[in-house]
């Protein structure tokens, strides 16, 4: 009998299963784009197994095939300082000791973060964890591995349009985040900068001076002029206390005061 206690589990099990699909093929890109730009195989590997990050390792390979390590280092750290607040978030859950915390961060990905947070029993929380942080990881690793060999049997890689897995991933990756109109303008401002320096900057710095879009976020916004604005007149014309007509008399302001007092006098 299917108890509710194990429904949550099977469901989740069924998640990890698809989302370690999909993690596999993008692996495989991965590792058959690196042996596209000649690195050699065990590039690869190594940075699947110690650094676990595919945006920053995609953006790395690019890098460093363009001759910029010190670009790679930089844009790496940049990309991944979003783990600041992913690691605070899920601390409680990953536990107090110190080899949960080394593995438990290391693991740590968007995926994992949004998986974890999705549940409301700690114990649940815990075990979701390790268990989508682990398969990931797995099927990861499985994916450069078979990346790799798929990029060695299909001689330039190159031909394939592999090289196109990055820029589309990356695009699919902010899609979400344009519906902002914060975000929306920086994502443009930063990819003008970039476009226009590609030209005169070496591989890889126009990448880092996208970020300048940021600043676009804070220019001076225009504010929209109500549309009733334009019937009562400019700003600072109201009319001034004892200028109001009296009923039924028409005319210019201040008729009317003069009016009364020609009245008050003649009596």
């Amino acid at each position: 009998m299917r108890t509710p206690s194990r429904t949550p589990d099977r469901a989740l099990l069924r998640d990890a299963a698809a989302i370690a699909a999909a993690m596999v093929a993008v692996g495989a890109s991965f590792g058959a784009i690196t042996i596209a730009y000649g690195l050699p195989a065990w590039v690869p590997f190594l940075m699947s197994t110690a650094v676990f990050a595919g945006g920053a390792q995609f953006l790395a390979v690019g890098l460093i095939a363009a001759g910029n390590p010190l670009a790679a280092v930089l844009a790496g750290l940049l990309l991944n300082a979003r783990h600041l607040p992913f690691g605070l978030a899920v601390s409680a859950t990953v536990g107090p000791r110190l080899r949960d915390r080394l593995i438990g961060s290391h693991l740590m990905t968007d995926e994992v973060v949004a998986f974890t947070l999705a549940e409301q029993d700690p114990a649940r929380r815990r075990r979701t964890y390790w268990l989508i942080g682990g398969t990931l990881f797995t099927s990861w690793n499985l994916g450069t591995a078979l990346g790799v060999w798929l990029g060695g049997a299909a001689g330039d890689p190159a031909s394939l349009g592999l090289d196109a897995a990055f820029p589309a991933g990356l695009i699919a990756l902010i899609l979400p985040s344009l519906r902002d109109r914060d975000t929306r303008v920086a994502a443009l401002a930063g990819a003008a900068v970039a476009v226009a320096l590609t030209p005169v900057l070496p591989a890889g710095l126009p990448v880092l001076c996208a970020l300048l879009g940021l600043g676009a976020v804070f220019l001076p916004r225009r504010r929209a002029v109500p549309a009733q604005a334009g019937a009562a007149g400019l700003p600072g014309e109201a009319e001034l206390p004892g200028e109001a007509e009296l009923p039924g008399e028409a005319g210019l302001p201040g008729q009317a005061g003069r009016r009364v007092e020609t009245e008050e006098a003649s009596c």
